[in-house]
């Protein structure tokens, strides 16, 4: 699962003393070796210690202990796409897995795949520290990708539509459509597509058209003279964005099933029906991916809203980096195409079905089956978070953190609220960087303004595929007074942040949040994420610091306690890593144990192989990319890296160094990767309270090495091999055990 929308432990397992152990059920789909790299590992006993290759010996820098970030991308692919597979996930929750694999793969290509194109064609060199060059990642990349999208069809095909029909939710074929149900499409497509339906004959004077990314489109084969004595051969055909890709089949013809018909398959049928007078010889569904990054020269944008705006408008128009076509697509028709798109044959993508697999996430929502879905629960609001003006007189005796999606995040909404409507708060700052245009933040934020108090926000811009919506909320919010500031030229701002100042007794007193997700509301019951409420003084003179450099023109802020990306963070978390390195050396206990989305930063990488060396125990939870190879003889032996994929999408950034009862304990929104330490403005908090640091780690660590029922293990060779119970012992779900822990209703 994606961020944008993408989403849906003790650590004893590793020593052999755990009830969980590996197999080989989430084996690579093509059963090859993804990374790219000499090193083989022994994945039988699920430990993935392996054997480096001779060449390792001259460093822990050498590219064979890296793994390739995309190919780790398309590895995490795989494990969403499991979950299609799983059959204790109920069964329209697995048909929205095999569609956030589809979405996951548009997105691969619309910005990873086209960028390696961008970087081939450019000097060629690799720049990752795996150095593999642009065009052997894209042949790697070719061999994977067309391998996941054969299964994802496969999927569809011999697993989800059965057990849809087995429940009487039924995608009739053409041929099996009954006399009454033939009137109707034919009607349907009469007052619903005909009208909307633009058919555009391709000849010298009608050249091939500009199509949309990722868009439906149809290519027909002709035959014939049109009605101005032209000879007809080809057109092309646009499907409505305006109309729903899936037609619920009227109840009185569907025999007592709920029963569908795809968009594609309506005009299909009825294609002829746009080009009287000539045969039609072959109507065949296509779609073409383009580069959909944007690219803004930050030196030289004199205003970066609207050189976004423009941008955004040549987005759905930049280069073509893939085409999909149905099965039934003739050679001579696919190379046409792709003549058309300047693409090459490895750039072409078969599709056993409807040529967009993402737009099948609908269906749940227009079926009344509660019973495949999953359990409805409600995030509980617990005493200890308590709301309003309250929550101003509870932090000064202690903090509040609070774990989403399992507790609700209305404590910080009507926190802000609250804030907005109290005379005693003279100002509020905050940061949004994905935060959706209904908002409740945005709300409180601009009846604050409308009540006298200084606003102020830093809105990030550029925040992928939100750039549109951010671009309307910083209009809305600047209309009702609000002061916005785009943050900082060539850095993203990343960090999630709010300030709120308060007189009392005639002293400014200074409230936090800090988180490691967005705000927005409807992600916080999709995603994990933890938030820090505070009254500390020296935190929030941090974010202080923190919002002064973002507005203002000052040099580095001298935070206290708060690591601060670009600034400090890197070098604060190697310093961390190498006084638990130093700690083992001596013969003191040491451990390492993190989380984050994922973990590509090399030296981060190298300094944990020199603490794995050094005898620091090291788990790391890593939701997607990870390019560090765990259980690499002399290298990675005690490092074990997990994968979670759940009902919930893993957000959450915790980092924890140190033994028991010594550990330095961290909540941030940044991942360790280049990105995140050099070009972003991000945070990361300590938290200070034992009780709220025992809670951290047991919650968002050490619960999920004990998962045996939705973990995956990263072993030496790049493939990731399902922990699953043995010897009889109790099956342990991380996401449903803190569900039951929090909530009435369990997963």
């Amino acid at each position: 699962m994606a961020e944008n929308k993408s989403k849906k432990s003790a650590p004893g397992s590793a020593s052999g003393g755990s009830s969980s152990s590996c197999n080989d059920s989430g084996r690579n789909a093509s059963g090859r070796n993804t990374s790219g790299h000499n090193i083989s590992g022994n994945g039988a006993s699920g430990n993935g210690q392996g054997a480096v290759s001779p060449e390792v010996s001259s460093g822990l820098q050498h590219p064979s202990l890296y793994i390739n970030r995309e190919l780790s991308l398309l590895e995490f692919n795989h494990r969403v796409l499991s979950m299609a597979r799983d059959r204790r996930v109920p069964l329209l929750e697995r048909l929205r897995y095999l569609c956030i694999s589809g979405n996951n793969l548009d997105e691969f290509f619309e910005i990873r795949v086209a960028g390696l194109q961008k970087q081939r064609d450019g000097d060629g060199r690799g720049t990752g520290p795996d150095q593999l060059g642009p065009s052997e990642q894209l042949h790697q990349i070719d061999a994977v990708a067309h391998q996941l999208v054969k299964l994802q069809y496969a999927v569809l095909n011999d697993e989800l539509l059965p057990a849809l029909a087995d429940q009487k939710i039924v995608f009739p074929k053409v041929s099996d459509w009954s006399k009454k149900m033939r009137g109707w499409a034919s009607r349907f497509f009469d007052t619903e597509l005909f009208p909307v339906l633009s058919p555009m004959g391709l000849d010298p004077s009608h050249p091939f058209p500009q199509l949309t990314n990722k868009s439906l489109n149809f290519i027909v084969s002709l035959r014939g003279t049109d009605a101005f004595g032209r000879e007809a051969s080809r057109a092309v055909v646009r499907a409505p964005r305006s109309l729903p890709r899936i037609i619920p089949v009227p109840m009185e013809i569907s025999d007592g099933q709920s029963q569908f018909v795809l968009l594609s398959t309506m005009i299909e049928r009825n294609m002829g029906r746009l080009f009287p007078g000539l045969e039609t010889k072959g109507v065949y569904q296509f779609r073409v991916t383009r580069n959909s990054d944007l690219y803004l020269a930050d030196d030289d944008v004199a205003d970066l809203r609207l050189a976004l705006r423009d941008e955004l408008n040549a987005r759905d128009y930049g280069n073509a980096v893939r085409l999909e076509v149905g099965d039934d697509c003739p050679a001579s028709v696919i190379r046409f195409l792709l003549n058309e798109f300047k693409l090459e044959q490895a750039d072409l993508y078969v599709c056993n079905g409807p040529v967009n697999l993402s737009r099948l996430s609908k269906l749940p929502d227009m079926l009344d089956r509660p019973d495949l879905n999953y359990s409805n629960f409600t995030p509980v609001i617990t005493k200890t978070t308590v709301a309003g003006k309250k929550l101003f007189s509870a932090l000064k005796k202690r903090d509040v953190l609070l774990h989403y999606p399992y507790q609700s995040s209305h404590t910080v909404v009507s926190f802000l609220q609250s804030a907005a409507r109290d005379p005693k708060v003279l100002a509020i700052k905050q940061t949004l960087y994905r935060t959706g245009e209904d908002s409740a933040y945005v709300d409180a934020l601009i009846e604050a303004a409308h009540n006298g108090k200084d606003v102020t926000v830093v809105i990030e811009l550029r925040a992928r595929f939100d750039e549109d919506t951010n671009l309307k909320i910083a209009s809305r919010l600047q209309r009702a007074g609000v002061q916005v500031v785009y943050g900082v030229v060539g850095f993203k701002s990343h960090a999630k942040i709010m300030l709120v100042i308060r007189r009392e007794k005639s002293k400014m007193m200074r409230y936090a949040h800090i988180g490691t997700g967005n705000y927005h509301e409807g992600n916080t019951r999709l995603y994990t994420d933890l938030g820090l409420l505070t009254h500390n003084k020296q935190i929030t003179g941090d974010i202080q610091k923190i919002f002064n450099q973002l507005t203002g023109l000052g040099k580095v802020a001298n935070v206290k306690l708060i690591l601060h990306s670009p600034f400090n963070m890197h070098r604060k978390v190697l310093k961390m890593i190498q006084k638990q390195t130093e700690k083992a050396r001596q013969g003191k206990p040491a451990l390492i144990r993190a989380r984050m989305n994922s973990l590509n930063e090399p030296q981060i990488i190298e300094a944990l192989y020199q603490a794995s060396n050094a005898g620091v125990k090291v788990r790391l939870l890593v939701r997607g990319i990870c390019a560090l190879r765990p259980g690499v003889t002399g290298v990675s032996e005690n490092i074990r890296v997990v994968s979670v994929i759940g009902r919930f999408l893993e957000h959450s950034r915790v980092y924890a160094f140190g033994a028991e009862n010594e550990e330095e304990v961290f909540v941030s929104s940044a991942d360790w990767m280049p990105r995140n330490m050099f070009h972003r403005v991000e945070v990361a908090v300590p938290i200070l309270d034992g009780k709220l640091r025992s809670k951290v780690l047991e919650e968002s660590i050490d619960s999920y090495f004990r998962d045996n029922s939705f973990a995956w293990e990263l072993l030496a060779d790049g493939s990731y091999k399902r922990v699953v119970s043995v010897n009889g012992a109790e099956a342990f779900s991380s996401q449903s055990h803190l569900q039951a822990s929090y909530c009435t209703v369990s997963l």
